[in-house]
């Protein structure tokens, strides 16, 4: 489509730099004090403050997700070694059965929508993931009592509608995984924490592919500076996030993030 076709980038300077590289690390800080990358904080930034069109900011997103889930893994396997995640493989494997399937179809149904109609999703999806993040941080998280055979059905469904919200919004999907693996296989929280990761990057490579396919993709080459100025901002603010976390009570900072992931959700719906 024509509208999905442009990879112009907007206005650019040296204060735009510097604004993209704050903004990573703002997002950053929010992702790392609540355990996440911050992808769907970075999302709205990227449509509603740099001016991106809704499908570039999905793959801009999508790429600078992938920078730092790749940077994420060394530090996640020193505090997760594999020792400990090898008897668990299993879950990834079956997530992943239908995750790669997911994103593919995500990453074709955001290629082929209107701009108008994608803002909407997104919006809607920025709820769903505000919901999610509520419900992991203070529902209850116990597993649920299921047969293997039901369990391997469900992980697949699963994978896939989390492949195709994590290919839609260009995120890792930390926020949709975690929960699900421990609420379907009884993994403690920062072992799912791990295999999330380790479900989400292959997950992301196959959204990323499919996107190549579009000519939306030249909004990466169009932007280089742009994408390694804001992940480099990512990954720095992560790393601080993690530092201070706990300083702020969850009971305070999740509902503070929910409401601006509503109020992120509004804006972008508002979008023309």
């Amino acid at each position: 489509m024509l509208e999905h076709a442009q990879a112009e980038p907007v206005e650019r300077s040296a204060y735009w730099l510097l604004g993209a590289a704050a903004a990573g690390a703002l997002v950053g800080v929010l992702g790392g004090m609540i355990g996440l990358g911050g992808a769907e904080f970075r999302l709205p930034l990227l449509i509603g403050v740099f001016g991106f069109a809704a499908l570039q900011a999905v793959i801009l997103n999508k790429a600078m997700s992938l920078i730092v889930v790749l940077t994420a893994l060394p530090a996640r396997l020193f505090a997760v070694p594999y020792g400990e995640l090898s008897p668990y493989w299993y879950v990834a494997l079956n997530l992943l059965a239908g995750s790669l399937v997911g994103a593919w179809i995500g990453a074709s149904w955001a290629t082929r929508m209107r701009s108008a109609t994608l803002y909407r999703v997104l919006a809607a999806l920025l709820v769903l993931i505000a919901a999610a993040l509520a419900w992991s941080h203070f529902g209850n998280l116990g597993s649920l009592d299921l047969s293997p055979g039901l369990r391997t059905v469900l992980g697949v469904v699963a994978g896939v509608a989390i492949g195709v919200v994590a290919a839609l919004m260009g995120v890792a999907g930390g926020e949709l995984l975690i929960p699900t693996i421990v609420l379907l296989y009884g993994v403690d929280i920062k072992t799912a924490g791990s295999l999330s990761l380790a479900v989400s990057l292959p997950t992301m490579l196959v959204a990323f592919a499919r996107y190549s396919r579009d000519n939306s993709f030249g909004v990466l080459r169009a932007n280089r500076a742009f994408v390694l100025t804001m992940a480099g901002g990512s990954i720095l603010g992560t790393v601080l996030g993690g530092l201070l976390l706990g300083v702020i009570p969850e009971t305070v900072l999740v509902p503070l993030l929910v409401v601006l992931l509503l109020a992120s959700s509004a804006k972008v719906w508002r979008h023309e």
